[in-house]
């Protein structure tokens, strides 16, 4: 029969692969021989079923020891499924908890995601610099922020997040001012992109505020309020710079166009105007994120209360401190950064206007430049059309010569003054119909 049926699964008798198929088959009979007409016991013994064949896989040494021990384990399971229902279905909602756990963490290694690690320089009040790798839990931890928070920052993220920020948040300030991105805390500041030319320049304003021998035995302001105002002085500073270097570039231009064109010069107008677009755009967005922050006194007396026990009230954003003496500091605070900020608005509106002042004039010079250009061809293309004009008359004269040039006889040629005669024609018709053409187009205002 065996060799018959050459697909059927043979095993020796005394195999434990036997003997689970064995006990399987007899607690399967069994419970459809008490329980044949209920649904609910025949769901509670299936469950149950795939439980045993689970645990069966898992743990075949314990399986001998069942089908050795007889039916006795059989009825206990049997009245397990039947008293104890709920136990039987935590025992296997335990089991796929721990399945679905061990195959989000298997997903998560497949998936090989990491946890990003960023590079900073730490900056203490003391003025202690010091380089450091901190990873994104950490530092969500040691600050007090969220995920999203985060994102205004990230030097990754640098090109979707260029617009200039002053985030508040509960215990920390978050700085994303172009290529300086920080986050400025209690007692520390962690600055991201300390290699680039924002965050050399943020570095270099801060510490000698820092400086006790420059600051007579500490900074006169909070770390806080020392910080922002660094940070705003090193980006303003900078864009103040840009600004003293483009401007006797762009006046020189200005006095030499439109009298001198050349290819160059004409270049150098187009790099300089660039360069205006974009320092006027980014001081632009600057002084559009100072307005909005003095404008927002939420945001500025959230500022003031950072690192002390105070709340501000929901009602009107009255501050409320514990100590009498923190509210009144506060508040003195919440002046300073008011006039500090609008300080820095005056030197960014500055910028901007002496910036968009350039901006049109390097524009009006290239229009004086295209209205010359215009002129110059329109003389141009008149010029052309006179010649146009002349050459049509004397392509008239060519065509009367090219008829008398024929071998044909007209009896013309017999007499003697018929070459001149044909000849004065033909000039005084060729002057006469361009001093027409000419007239005409005079008239209807073509030349």
């Amino acid at each position: 029969m065996a060799a018959n049926a050459p697909y059927l699964l043979q095993l020796p008798v005394r195999s434990p692969e036997f003997r689970v198929l064995i006990t399987g088959g007899y607690a399967i009979f069994r419970s459809q021989m008490e329980f044949p007409f209920s649904r609910k016991n025949h769901a509670i013994s299936l469950r149950a079923r795939k439980v045993r064949v689970v645990e069966c896989v898992a743990k075949s040494t314990e399986l001998e020891a069942l089908v050795k021990d007889g039916g006795d384990d059989d009825n206990d399971d049997g009245d397990e499924v039947r008293g104890d229902d709920d136990k039987v279905v935590t025992h296997g909602d335990s089991v796929s908890s721990q399945r679905s756990a061990s195959a989000s963490s298997g997903d998560s290694l497949s998936l090989g995601i990491r946890e990003p690690v960023y590079e900073v320089v730490e900056v203490k009040t003391c003025g202690t610099v010091a380089k450091r790798k901190i990873n994104r839990r950490h530092l969500l931890k040691s600050s007090g922020l969220r995920p999203r928070d985060i994102r205004s920052v990230d030097p990754s993220l640098w090109l979707t997040n260029s617009m200039p920020a002053l985030l508040v948040r509960e215990h920390a300030i978050l700085l994303n001012l172009g290529s300086l991105r920080a986050i400025v805390m209690q007692e520390r500041v962690l600055i991201f992109n300390y290699n680039r030319l924002g965050g050399k320049a943020f570095i270099d304003s801060l510490l000698p505020r820092l400086n006790p021998t420059s600051t007579n035995g500490g900074p006169s302001m909070p770390f806080v309020l020392e910080v922002v105002e660094a940070a705003l002085h090193s980006r303003i500073q900078r864009l103040e710079h840009r600004l003293w270097d483009l401007e006797p570039r762009v006046q020189a231009l200005l006095e030499v166009l439109p009298n001198r064109l050349t290819a160059d010069i004409l270049e150098e107008l187009r790099i300089s105007k660039q360069k205006l677009v974009e320092l006027g755009s980014r001081a632009g967005a600057l002084k559009q994120m100072l307005l909005d922050i003095l404008e927002d006194t939420h945001e500025i007396r959230h500022i003031c209360i950072i690192g002390r026990n105070c709340v501000l009230k929901k009602e009107n954003d009255e501050i409320e401190c514990s100590v009498p003496l923190d509210k009144e500091i506060a508040e003195e605070e919440e002046e300073e950064i008011e006039m500090l900020l609008e300080n820095y608005l005056q030197r960014c509106e500055s910028c901007h206007g002496q910036a968009e002042r350039l901006l049109d004039s390097a524009k009006e010079m290239e229009d004086s430049i295209a209205v010359n250009l215009s002129s110059r061809r329109l003389e141009v293309s008149r010029f052309e059309l006179i010649l146009q004009v002349g050459t049509f008359c004397v392509a008239v004269g060519a065509l009367v010569a090219g008829i008398f040039g024929m071998n044909l006889r007209s009896y013309l040629e017999e007499h003697v003054f018929a070459f001149w005669l044909t000849t004065a024609g033909i000039i005084v018709g060729a002057v006469l119909a361009f001093y027409l053409m000419y007239w005409y187009l005079r008239t209807r205002k073509i030349l």
